[in-house]
């Protein structure tokens, strides 16, 4: 803990010192490469604008999750005090984390919420494989006009849909289920995934799979050992999409699930912490980064993939 409010009091000179010592690793790392020259020391100058503008927009896209982190330990009092909210007066606490874990269902909101992303990726690549497949492969006008039409599919708004959406939840006899959603939700995730992966099959010459055709395969084994391998950033994009889509839906969380040990993040969390104008904001934001951290470090560690499927799959589809 004393590690932690060192952290917390100290967080805005310890994140400048960081940003100097990387300024500075990366001043010795071009000298002992390319020598203390003036050519070498001319370069550093010149692009010492570019580094200054690329830092600007990194600290205003990273200062709401620094926000978001220093707002969890402070205290009621500190918080709303005035004119500093950024800065710690008071002892940081984790009253506010224990709270989030232990007086709110949030553990079961994650649960509920991987259950259901998991499922519906799953489907969702179940169906829309072999279907953006088939419509890669069909020919002509009515190939395009197909892929289209699904994609327009995709923008239908769920505040149109939710109610006849209701009515079959309750005649299967899943209401207050997390299997609920994972019927609907594919209703607009393997649309655009459809699309996405429609462009991005097109995109694999035709000609590697009659080759494949001529050394003994089926249709089935070239799809599955030739046009899919070529096609994993495509895939890996529909992949993260479909996830992250289940993890932010609300209406139909909200509708179809009112037990609040079933429900999911994007609605368990601001009911349970939003009460009428009364917002418990440190535990909101805890509950936002935690979930945050993870989805963020996913779009990084596949963000080559992501940039390849969505581009190709825009541009050749």
């Amino acid at each position: 803990m004393n590690a932690l409010n060192f952290l917390l009091t100290n967080f805005w000179s310890l994140l400048v010192l960081a940003f100097l010592g990387l300024v500075a690793l990366r001043i010795v790392w071009r000298v002992w490469r390319y020598g203390a020259t003036r050519a070498e020391l001319r370069h550093v100058l010149r692009r010492s604008p570019f580094y200054f503008v690329v830092l600007v927009f990194c600290f205003f896209a990273a200062a709401p999750f620094m926000i978001m982190f220093l707002h969890t330990f402070k205290t009621d009092s500190d918080l709303y005090r005035r004119p500093q909210p950024f800065v710690y007066r008071d002892e940081p606490t984790l009253e506010h984390l224990d709270a989030l874990f232990n007086n709110t269902a949030y553990l079961d909101f994650i649960r509920n919420s991987v259950l259901v992303g998991v499922a519906v990726v799953i489907i969702t690549l179940v169906l829309a494989l072999p279907a953006a497949y088939a419509l890669a492969r069909l020919t002509g006008r009515w190939g395009e006009r197909a892929g289209i039409l699904m994609f327009l599919v995709y923008l239908v708004p769920p505040t149109l849909l939710f109610i006849p959406m209701f009515r079959i939840v309750v005649l299967l006899g899943l209401k207050d289920s997390p299997l609920a959603l994972i019927v609907v939700y594919p209703s607009f995730t393997v649309p655009f995934s459809m699309w996405l992966l429609q462009g991005f099959f097109k995109a694999v010459p035709p000609e590697l799979e009659e080759a494949a055709l001529v050394d003994g395969y089926n249709r089935v084994e070239a799809f599955l050992r030739v046009v899919l391998p070529l096609s994993l950033p495509g895939i890996i994009s529909t992949v993260v999409f479909a996830f992250t889509l289940t993890l932010h839906e609300f209406i139909y969380g909200l509708v179809f699930i009112a037990d609040t040990s079933q429900r999911t993040l994007s609605v368990g969390v601001p009911t349970e912490l939003i009460l009428g104008d009364v917002y418990f904001w440190q535990p909101l934001l805890a509950a936002a980064l935690i979930i945050a951290i993870p989805v963020g470090l996913a779009y990084n560690l596949f963000l080559d993939s992501l940039v390849q499927g969505f581009t190709m799959g825009a541009v050749k589809g």
